[in-house]
């Protein structure tokens, strides 16, 4: 049966394979973009969604640039923060799930396992803790939610706030340089993000339990191994070295180890992430 489904930043990397999936699916989808509603003005969200009677919210929305949010942490939580308040006030009052995408930065990577659901959150930087403040936004008011808390992803569309994601920058650099430096000092798992909005699709149509929610491919890597697998993949012969400790430094602290395992989607026989190598495949094809 076809659902109207919402999608709350439907132009982004993530939102637009989210609204192509539910469309392949047979979905109505109804994207929205900022020009279309403002989630910090709740009066705004609220008209907005009220007109459209969707079955189903999904916002990708945030402030996502991890320096911005450094640089203006007022504006980072009344985004990451005030507007997941706003969504989950609204979608309570109007009686609509809501999915919202959150992120592995809630975490110190200090845990050298992977992260499940119910691991303690310690955010690093203002970009995770104003995350999370959306999350115990979500939970202490909507009644019916999903928060689903992804890694490293990269898609067919550019990320509006950072532009090119990692591979089509290890591909430019490849084009520009003799050889490529890469931090080999971050674990995480790179996540496509057709695989993200697949499993989203797949959620809905089983009968979980709300909650929250890890949604990463399986296995992990560094940023340099990342890059060793995109040059092998696409026949690339360039010279690649790990970085220096500290060569990159910037003035923002992030996790060293942050890779997640989706223990509430395999608990309940949902997990369809692949490997992460799949998902790279995928995405170059």
């Amino acid at each position: 049966m076809s659902r109207k489904i919402c999608v709350i930043g439907a132009n982004g990397q993530l939102g637009s394979d989210i609204c192509q999936s539910f469309e392949l699916h047979g979905d109505r989808v109804l994207g929205l973009n900022h020009d279309d509603v403002e989630i910090t003005d709740i009066e705004s969200l609220r008209n907005v969604l009220k007109e459209i009677k969707s079955q189903v919210v999904i916002s990708t929305a945030a402030m996502h640039h991890v320096g911005n949010c450094e640089d203006d942490p007022r504006k980072a939580f009344l985004v990451n923060g005030i507007g997941s308040r706003n969504l989950a006030l609204v979608c309570r009052e109007l009686q609509y799930p809501l999915i919202h995408i959150s992120t592995d930065y809630v975490f110190d990577g200090k845990k050298k396992v992977p992260y499940i659901e119910t691991d303690r959150p310690v955010p690093l930087n203002v970009y995770g803790n104003t995350k999370l403040s959306g999350e115990c936004f979500i939970e202490s008011i909507a009644e019916k939610f999903f928060i689903l808390q992804v890694s490293g992803i990269y898609g067919k569309n550019p990320c509006r706030a950072k532009g090119s994601n990692f591979v089509q920058t290890m591909l430019r650099l490849a084009r520009e340089k003799d050889e490529i430096r890469v931090v080999d000092d971050e674990i995480l798992t790179p996540t496509f993000t057709g695989d993200i909005s697949n499993q989203i699709v797949e959620l809905l149509n089983g009968e979980p339990e709300y909650g929250l929610y890890h949604v990463t491919a399986e296995g992990r890597c560094s940023w340099f191994e990342f890059a060793a697998e995109i040059f092998s993949m696409t026949g690339i012969d360039i010279a690649l070295y790990p970085a220096d400790p500290g060569e990159f430094a910037g003035n923002v602290l992030r996790p060293k180890h942050c890779v997640l395992e989706n223990k509430h989607l395999k608990d309940q026989n949902l997990n369809v992430m692949s490997h992460w190598k799949e998902g790279l495949k995928k995405y170059l094809s």
